[in-house]
C-alpha cells in the first residue's frame, strides 16, 4: 500500500492559495529543473489568470520522499462555494491560509465551517508575513476565536501554525527562524494529516466529487477511492444518487502527478483518480463492485440563489459580430456547461430564452464572459434571486456581508445599506486605519450595490459576502436611483452632440460609436429616463457665430464591463453581449411600445 496524504488548500479569495501550491509543486521536485513553468500554474483558465482568482477546483499530486500528496486547490469566492463543499469530503486534512494583514475574512469562515463540521483538523498557514502591516499573532488569535465560535473540538483547536511567504517560497515554525524553503510545511502535512482510512482488500467504493469533459472519451468523473482497488477495463456498477444502478466498464483510468494526467492500470484505496466510461456519471455517484454493491451516501449540493435569462440577440446589430447567434447554438453551449458545472441549473423559458441559475453574479458573469470569448452573441436580463416557499411563507436568500472602509466613508455606506434592508451585526476598527463592518442583508439588496459602493468609498472600500441562509421575504429593496439616457436615432455618435449631452448625466459611449433606437448611451442625472439624440451634428452656415470654434472637451465615458452592466440594469433593460462589445439597451426598443408596456405594468 502506498503512503498517501489528501489535503485541500482553503482560504479567502486572494490570500495566496494558488501561489502556495506552485511553491509546493516546484520544491517537491515534481517539475524537472529545466522545465519552464508559468506563474500560478494551477490557474489554467484565461479568466483565472487575468483576475488572479481560482474559479474551478483543481487537483494535482506531488511526490515528497516516499509519500504521494494529493492537493486540491479550491476557489476562494463565495459564488463557487458548491465546489469547496464537495472537495472537502474527499480529503483528510486542510491547509487553511490566512493573510497576515487582512486576517479572517468571510470566505475563511465559510470554508472553515464546512471543514470543521466534517471533523477535519486544519494546519494554519499565516501567509504574506512579508507585508509591512502584517500582524501574524493577531491573525492566529482571530483563527482560534473563529474555531471556538464554530464549535471546534479539542483536537481541532490544537492546530499547528506555520508562518509563510508563498511568493518567496518559504515557511517556518517560528517568526525568528531563517527564511529557507517550504520543508516545514511538507513535514507538517506528513505529521498532522492522517493517512486515508479504508483498505485495498475491502469491497470497491469510489465516489465522484467533480466532473470534467473530454471530446474523445466524454464525461470524466474525478473521484476518490474510499475502499478497494480500481482497474482499467474492469466491469463495475455505477450507483447514482437517486438509487438507479447501471453496469458498465471503466474505459480509461487516469492518475495525477504534477500537472500531468497519466493513464494508469490500477489504483487503490486513498487515491484520487479520473474515471471515464460512463456518460451518465454525476457528482456524488458511487462506483462499486457489481457482485457486492455498497453505495456511499450522496453528496449534498447547495441550491442556486440567483438566476438570469440568456436569450437570442434580437437587436438591430444581431449577427454582425458573433459567430454563434442561433437559439440552438446557445442551448447546446449552456447544456455543455451544465455537464461539468453542477452548481448551476438550466431551464428553457420559451423560444430562444433560457433561465440559468447559479450561486451568484460572478459565477454567471464568468460563464457569459467565456461564451463571449468563444464567439457567442446573446442577451442577458437583470439577475433575480431564487425565491422559495416553505410552509406557505416566501423565503429569500440572505448574505453575510463584510466591508472594510476608511473611517470617513463608513456613515454613508451604513446609510445606503440600511435602505437596502441590511442589518449591522458588528463594527470594529482595523490596525490599518480602516473600519470593518459586518451586515446581514437580503441577496437582492446586493444586486447593483458594488458600483455605488466603490464610488462612495472613492475605490478604497473592500466588500466580501457569502451565503447565509434562506429567511422570510422582506418588502421592496431600493434599486438604482437614476434613469437612463436612451438613443432616439440610429447612426454614429458625434462628439458635438455628446459634448452637449454630458451635462445630462454620465455617458457610456465615445464619439463614432454606432448606436440604435432604444440603446442606452448613459445614466441620466435624474430619476426618469430621457430620450436623446447622440448623432446630431453641428449645423454649418456661412455666417460666423461668436465662440464657434471652442474646443470640445469630453469627459471619458464610463467603461461598461459585463459585471458592471449586469448590476446596473433594471427589469426593463438588457445587456447585449457580443465578442467585440457590451451594450446596454431597453427590452422594448420602440418608444411607443415601451410606454404602452409601462402603462400596462402600472395598471
Amino acid at each position: 500500500m502506498q503512503n498517501i496524504r489528501n489535503i485541500a488548500v482553503i482560504a479567502h479569495v486572494d490570500h495566496g492559495k494558488t501561489t502556495l501550491v506552485d511553491g509546493l509543486l516546484q520544491q517537491s521536485g515534481t517539475f524537472e529543473a529545466h522545465k519552464e513553468v508559468a506563474e500560478r500554474v494551477m490557474d489554467s483558465n484565461d479568466i483565472e489568470k487575468e483576475r488572479g482568482i481560482t474559479i474551478l477546483s483543481k487537483n494535482t499530486a506531488i511526490r515528497y520522499n516516499d509519500y504521494k500528496i494529493n492537493i486540491i486547490d479550491t476557489p476562494g469566492h463565495a459564488d463557487f462555494g458548491g465546489e469547496v463543499e464537495r472537495v472537502l469530503k474527499m480529503v483528510d486534512g486542510v491547509l487553511l491560509l490566512v493573510d497576515a494583514q487582512e486576517g479572517v475574512m468571510p470566505q475563511t469562515k465559510f470554508v472553515l465551517k464546512k471543514a470543521i463540521s466534517l471533523g477535519l483538523r486544519p494546519i494554519v498557514v499565516v501567509n504574506k508575513i512579508d507585508k509591512p502591516a502584517a500582524e501574524p499573532e493577531r491573525v492566529v488569535d482571530e483563527v482560534f476565536d473563529l474555531l471556538v465560535a464554530l464549535e471546534a473540538d479539542e483536537t481541532q483547536l490544537d492546530f499547528p501554525v506555520l508562518y509563510a511567504a508563498a511568493r518567496d517560497g518559504y515557511a517556518k515554525w517560528n517568526m525568528d527562524d531563517d527564511n529557507k524553503d517550504l520543508t516545514p510545511l511538507f513535514d507538517a502535512i506528513l505529521e498532522y494529516v492522517p493517512a486515508p482510512e479504508g483498505s485495498p482488500d475491502n469491497t470497491l467504493q469510489t465516489q465522484v466529487f467533480t466532473l470534467d469533459y473530454d471530446n474523445y472519451v466524454g464525461r470524466i468523473g474525478i473521484a476518490r477511492i474510499f475502499n478497494g482497488k480500481v482497474k482499467a477495463g474492469e466491469q463495475v456498477l455505477l450507483a447514482k444518487a437517486d438509487g438507479e444502478q447501471k453496469k458498465g466498464r471503466i474505459t480509461k483510468l487516469i492518475g495525477f502527478i504534477g500537472l500531468e494526467r497519466i493513464e494508469i492500470d490500477e489504483a487503490e484505496a486513498g487515491d484520487i483518480v479520473a474515471i471515464a466510461g460512463f456518460n451518465e456519471i454525476d457528482v456524488g455517484d458511487t462506483i462499486t463492485d457489481p457482485n457486492d454493491p455498497q453505495p456511499l451516501d450522496p453528496l449534498h449540493i447547495e441550491e442556486p440563489t440567483l438566476s438570469v435569462i440568456f436569450s437570442v440577440n434580437d437587436g438591430p446589430f444581431a449577427g454582425r459580430e458573433g459567430k454563434f447567434v442561433t437559439a440552438n447554438k446557445l442551448k447546446e453551449r449552456l447544456e455543455k456547461e451544465m455537464q461539468t458545472n453542477i452548481a448551476m441549473r438550466l431551464e428553457q423559458m420559451g423560444e430562444g430564452s433560457f433561465k440559468v441559475s447559479g450561486r451568484g453574479e460572478l459565477q454567471i458573469s464568468i460563464l457569459a464572459e467565456n461564451m463571449r470569448r468563444e464567439g457567442f452573441e446573446f442577451l442577458i436580463s437583470r439577475p433575480e434571486v431564487v425565491i422559495k416557499e416553505e410552509n406557505g411563507v416566501r423565503m429569500e436568500p440572505y448574505e453575510h456581508l463584510v466591508i472594510d472602509v476608511p473611517e470617513e466613508f463608513s456613515g454613508s455606506v451604513i446609510e445606503k445599506l440600511g435602505r437596502r434592508k441590511a442589518e449591522m451585526t458588528s463594527m470594529n476598527p482595523m490596525p490599518d486605519g480602516t473600519t470593518r463592518i459586518e451586515f446581514e442583508i437580503p441577496a437582492r439588496g446586493l444586486i447593483g450595490f458594488r458600483t455605488q459602493f466603490l464610488t462612495d468609498t472613492k475605490g478604497e472600500g473592500v466588500m466580501n459576502h457569502s451565503f447565509l441562509a434562506y429567511r422570510p421575504f422582506v418588502g421592496n429593496v431600493e434599486h438604482r436611483a437614476n434613469g437612463a439616457l436612451i438613443s432616439m436615432e440610429n447612426g454614429k455618435a458625434l462628439g458635438y452632440s455628446l459634448f452637449n449631452l454630458q451635462d445630462r448625466g454620465i455617458l457610456f459611449i465615445k464619439p463614432q460609436t454606432e448606436v440604435y433606437v432604444g440603446m442606452i448611451i448613459g445614466e441620466h442625472a435624474r430619476p426618469n429616463d430621457l430620450e436623446v439624440n447622440p448623432i446630431k451634428g453641428k449645423k454649418l452656415s456661412n455666417v460666423r457665430s461668436s465662440g464657434a470654434d471652442d474646443a470640445i472637451v469630453l469627459v471619458p465615458p464610463r467603461e461598461m464591463t459585463l459585471e458592471r452592466a449586469m448590476e446596473w440594469i433594471e427589469d426593463d433593460e438588457l445587456v447585449e453581449v457580443t465578442p467585440e462589445n457590451i451594450r446596454v439597451r431597453k427590452r422594448y426598443l420602440d418608444p411607443h411600445v415601451r410606454k404602452r408596456m409601462e402603462k400596462q405594468k402600472k395598471a
